[in-house]
């Protein structure tokens, strides 16, 4: 693999998390993942989002500032490279979505603060489906903090990262439409996403589909 570290993103429900497992469980690399269900301000956040999406993202923010810091300050010397399925800049993206200006403003300082203090991706893969797709793979995985995500907020996940995504010019930004494929299962599919991340890419953004 010709990157160290690789971030892969996508929309809630893509299956980020399990490409994680099907990558280590092939290459031996090292896993950062995110703990998202100790958040605890996650459960009320999604039943009374106004109230409680400031102290949501903010605990976000600074677990993944906690666990990237932790990462790479005692790397695994005997691992290839490492592989982890958020890359930190979504804190700002969400936190975009999701708060007034004002809050945003002053959440903005304090990503710019901790943005600076381990390294960013070499490669970021972001995997698309459409959004009935990542609403009924929401429904099978039967998580009880989700059963309240609508269409129109996938919606405007997606497009919050795709604004981000066009304006990246200083990182390769892959981007995969999935459509419905089942890469946990197939190893075909698997095999595709491997040679992609095997493949050089330059800075800025690629579109890529499943042949």
């Amino acid at each position: 693999m010709p990157y160290q570290f690789i971030a892969i993103e996508g929309n809630i429900g893509v299956g980020k998390t399990t490409l994680c497992h099907r990558l280590a469980e092939r290459f031996g690399c090292s896993l950062v993942l995110e703990q998202f269900t100790d958040n605890p301000f996650l459960p009320p956040f999604y039943e009374q989002p106004e109230r409680y999406a400031f102290p949501v993202e903010l605990f976000f923010m600074t677990e993944r500032h906690k666990q990237l810091l932790e990462h790479f300050g005692s790397p695994d010397l005997f691992t290839p490279f490492t592989v982890a399925d958020y890359f930190f800049v979504k804190t700002l993206l969400f936190a975009k979505n999701n708060l007034s200006e004002e809050e945003f403003r002053l959440f903005q300082r304090l990503f710019g603060v901790l943005n600076a203090t381990f390294p960013k991706p070499e490669l970021l893969l972001y995997l698309h489906r459409p959004v009935d797709v990542l609403l009924r793979q929401i429904r099978q995985r039967g998580r009880e903090i989700e059963r309240n995500i609508s269409a129109a907020y996938l919606e405007e996940i997606q497009n919050a990262y795709f604004d981000y995504l066009k304006s990246e010019k200083e990182t390769p930004v892959v981007i995969l439409e999935l459509g419905d494929a089942d890469f946990q299962h197939n190893d075909q599919t698997l095999e595709f996403i491997i040679d992609l991340l095997g493949a050089p890419h330059e800075d800025g953004v690629s579109y890529h589909k499943l042949k």
